[in-house]
């Protein structure tokens, strides 16, 4: 698969006393710049403001902080969110989308089986309506709060998982490679991302705003993660990765143009995901290459495949380490040639 950037295919008184008296002047200010700086400080703490919103584009605003990016689309037609964060920040959430808009939260669309994308989805469903004509939310059992979208791998590996609750489940899937709705004047694209993480992964194309949420398939603090217990494969996440790139478009001098909001991390565009994605490439053609002259394991993680990569996205983690990430690449070739 090709990305385009830029027309080519690609794989900011006296004059003592009066000196005096400005340094004084701007002593006060400064002084007073600082209280200033320290109250809001403390009033953020004490509202307990821990969450951070930015706008993107059009409708469509990043909220982070909740363990992971949470998107939000704000309208005419209410409140739309691509994944609902960590449980334990649910109502801060709320309280965030509120200062955005007053509107009524209509969806909430999981990108990916994970306590940090699915863990509000209980209390943000609840504090929102179903998105339906005439009376129909007052008829009883259909008030059921927003509707929480997500692909049908997502509610089966769920209901196998007793660690999700059935309040986390989500109310409508899909199992066609994309799901589409009309949502605040443009159309959005739910895109099934099939064995890249797990097997439930999807991202999120607003298209009038030209926003991509992409998940945990790309993100600025980690290697990607590859469960692959739950049918992940290092392949699935390239695949992943490079329909990102042939869904964005690039700017002037290979910036800006398409948004791209990563699952942990700041707005990218479609050059940082290109480098990702590059970075992936590299790390793998030289585990498959030591592969196949007959590397083991052990040697091969003693050879560091991703050695100038580390620094950035293997140290200071204990979740997911480089070990961790090098040995599920490792096994996943290793099942592919089975």
């Amino acid at each position: 698969m090709t990305a385009s950037i830029v027309g080519r295919r690609i794989p900011r008184i006296r004059g003592t006393d009066r000196i005096r008296g400005t340094k004084r002047i701007r002593e006060t200010n400064r002084i007073r710049g600082m209280l200033a700086c320290f109250a809001m400080l403390g009033l953020s703490t004490a509202m307990g403001q821990s969450l951070r919103t930015t706008h993107v584009e059009g409708p469509v605003w990043l909220i982070s902080g909740a363990r992971g990016n949470v998107v939000v689309s704000a309208g005419d037609n209410g409140i739309l969110l691509v994944d609902s964060g960590s449980a334990e920040y649910s109502a801060e959430l709320i309280q965030a989308i509120e200062n955005i808009s007053g509107g009524t939260i209509r969806y909430v669309v999981n990108t990916r089986l994970h306590p940090d994308r699915v863990g509000g989805n209980g209390a943000i469903r609840a504090a929102g309506d179903t998105f339906t004509g005439g009376n129909a939310t007052q008829i009883g059992g259909v008030d059921v709060g927003a509707a929480v979208i997500g692909h049908e791998n997502l509610l089966l590996r769920m209901v196998i998982d007793a660690d999700f609750d059935v309040g986390l489940q989500p109310t409508e899937t899909f199992f066609a490679p994309r799901f589409d709705l009309y949502f605040n004047n443009e159309p959005v694209e739910v895109i099934y991302q099939p064995n890249a993480i797990d097997d439930t992964n999807a991202i999120v194309h607003f298209r009038r705003s030209d926003v991509i949420a992409a998940g945990d398939v790309f993100r600025l603090d980690s290697w990607p993660y590859i469960d692959l217990e739950n049918g992940g494969s290092i392949e699935g996440v390239l695949d992943a990765l490079n329909d990102l790139l042939d869904m964005a478009i690039a700017d002037t001098l290979s910036e800006g143009g398409t948004l791209i909001v990563p699952g942990h991390g700041r707005i990218c565009d479609e050059s940082d995901v290109l480098r990702y994605r590059d970075m992936v490439t590299i790390v793998h053609d030289r585990i498959r290459a030591w592969m196949d002259r007959g590397m083991s394991l052990a040697e091969i993680k003693q050879a560091e495949p991703a050695f100038e990569y580390d620094s950035r996205y293997g140290r200071g983690r204990d979740d997911w380490t480089t070990d961790m990430f090098v040995e599920a690449v490792y096994l996943s070739l290793g099942s592919s040639r089975q």
